[in-house]
């Protein structure tokens, strides 16, 4: 049995670098997919907005470990030779996008009536008037709460050492596996993920309380 030493803290921190790699992965990706599934939402078309409804409520109705599970295992049932680190990003990506979909089409409709009334005034098409007027506005209230979501992001991304990626969570295991000191091991995890969130949420924070005194103005 080995002895919890710097060898194997190290071990653990460099872990981290994987878990904030599949993080900005899974951000990056659900940006893209959040930003459709928003626009998907508030578009004038009824097919979109349903189609974006229905991939919000698969996605946010049913466990992110369980959507881990059926892209790993599923892949290669259907042929499809898959490994941890597309597994853990796809999945992360889907749910990152619907959350991030649902929380910018929150903003989006947050813009007040009369902006919307004086783009199509100026008779703009919907893309003028959504690239032009409303996202550009809806971008500044959705700061906060994307930040905020990041932070569910890095914490998600513990899941996928169910699926064998050897993240902080999964380098933890193997080496309380070798030292079987669980305590001390998983402190040191929780330690790295408290570093990683912490300075976002407080980021958050005081987005959300600048963006209130602006608006109490």
């Amino acid at each position: 049995m080995r002895t919890f030493g710097f060898a194997e803290f190290w071990f653990i921190v460099e872990a981290a670098r994987w878990t904030i790699a599949l993080s900005l992965i899974a951000f990056a990706g659900g940006a893209i997919g959040g930003l459709l599934v928003a626009l998907g939402r508030t578009a004038q078309s009824l097919w979109a907005q349903r189609a974006a409804g229905a991939f919000i409520q698969i996605f946010q109705g049913t466990p992110l470990l369980l959507q881990l599970f059926l892209i790993f295992f599923g892949a290669p049932v259907i042929g499809l030779d898959i490994n941890p680190w597309v597994a853990a990003g796809a999945a992360l990506v889907l749910n990152s996008s619907a959350f991030l979909g649902e929380i910018w089409r929150g903003c989006i409709q947050a813009i007040p009536r009369g902006q919307w009334e004086a783009a199509e005034a100026l008779s703009l098409s919907y893309v003028a008037r959504m690239r032009d007027v409303i996202l550009p506005q809806a971008f500044k209230i959705a700061l906060p709460p994307t930040v905020g979501y990041m932070v569910q992001i890095i914490k998600g991304t513990s899941l996928a050492a169910i699926i064998g990626f050897t993240e902080v969570t999964r380098a933890g295991q193997i080496i309380n596996n070798a030292t079987f000191q669980p305590l001390l091991v998983f402190s040191v995890v929780a330690a790295i993920y408290f570093v990683l969130c912490w300075p976002l949420s407080l980021l958050a924070a005081r987005m959300e309380r600048r963006q209130a005194r602006a608006l109490a103005r």
